[in-house]
């Protein structure tokens, strides 16, 4: 099995600077295609310090690119007997082995950590080297299903799921006279206040906070390569269909896959299915006003297979 290394750096401490310095030995040899080697030092490194969360991580990383899955699955699970949060993503790496539920497998702690040291760079990479345009290709669909339904692009209340740096507001802020934003981290979230563009910024997860919005109370809800980062919609779809108010729309992006369910890409990403996403939304009471094939960003070189959907409340359609 291809396994993608973990782009986060792995700083906890042992608390024993020679079993810390093994850590980047280690990391040195796995990046230099030693996976045997760095898998042989980071075993003795937890057998001497089992408490080292990290190091148990990388001893997952090293032995999954050495082709021992077993052992790495071990090791997965070690972190995550250590750290229930899974801030560094074990449980992921867990379902990429076939060891865990795929659509159950991300924490909230990871995609915190992960985007919180993401933030000072998120704009420049997305934009400049994966060629980043999901909010552009949000609105130029709910343009589309506007125009399509002889309304006006004019919004009273507006939620922003996973805001980011509020890449999205600069192009709906102007078209919504409340537009709110949510995002589990805080550094991001530091980020789109920066802009001045939102009304109210929370720090949360996005799930949560659309379900505490009131009935009927959204007129726009936003999410731009948000979902791609949750497994089951259905929650999603739900607290969405309840707080649309009439005639109001749901538009988001994802990143998708030829076959049917949810995949677990090699990214860490999720990717969904035409028919799951079919599936969810009329379950939850959703109808689809668009729902086309988009790739909002490229990964080496090539674009992303991805969908842009725009959802009503099926009594709207």
């Amino acid at each position: 099995m291809a396994f993608q290394s973990s782009t986060q750096p792995l700083s906890a401490s042992s608390g024993n600077p020679a079993l810390d310095r093994r850590l980047d030995w280690a990391r040195a040899d796995l990046e230099a295609g030693d996976a045997a080697a760095a898998a042989e030092l980071l075993a003795d490194t937890v057998a001497e310090a089992p408490h080292f969360v990290a190091a148990w991580f990388l001893l997952g990383e090293a032995r999954a690119a050495a082709g021992d899955e077993a052992g790495a699955a071990e090791a997965f699970r070690a972190v995550l007997t250590r750290d229930p949060a899974d801030a560094l993503g074990a449980g992921l790496r867990l379902a990429r082995l076939g060891g865990a539920e795929a659509a159950g497998a991300m924490s909230a702690d990871y995609v915190r950590t992960l985007f919180d040291q993401y933030a000072p760079r998120f704009d420049d990479a997305l934009r400049g080297k994966l060629a980043y345009r999901g909010p552009e290709v949000l609105a130029e669909a709910v343009s589309a299903v506007c125009a399509g339904r002889g309304r006006a692009e004019r919004f009273a209340r507006g939620l922003d799921l996973g805001c980011g740096t509020g890449l999205a507001a600069g192009l709906f802020a102007g078209k919504v006279a409340t537009l709110a934003g949510v995002d589990l981290s805080p550094a991001m979230v530091e980020r789109a206040r920066a802009l001045g563009l939102y009304a109210r910024l929370e720090v949360g997860e996005m799930g949560a906070a659309l379900a505490a919005e009131a009935p009927q109370s959204l007129d726009l809800i936003l999410a731009a390569d948000a979902l791609c980062y949750v497994g089951d919609l259905a929650p999603i779809f739900a607290a969405a269909s309840r707080a649309l108010a009439p005639q109001g729309l749901f538009a988001f992006t994802l990143e998708t896959h030829e076959g049917e369910g949810l995949l677990l890409r090699d990214t860490l990403r999720y990717a969904h299915g035409r028919a799951l996403v079919l599936a969810q939304a009329a379950e939850a009471g959703l109808g689809v006003a668009l729902l086309e094939n988009r790739s909002t960003r490229t990964e080496k070189g090539a674009p992303v297979p991805g969908l842009v959907a725009v959802l009503v409340r099926s009594v709207d359609l």
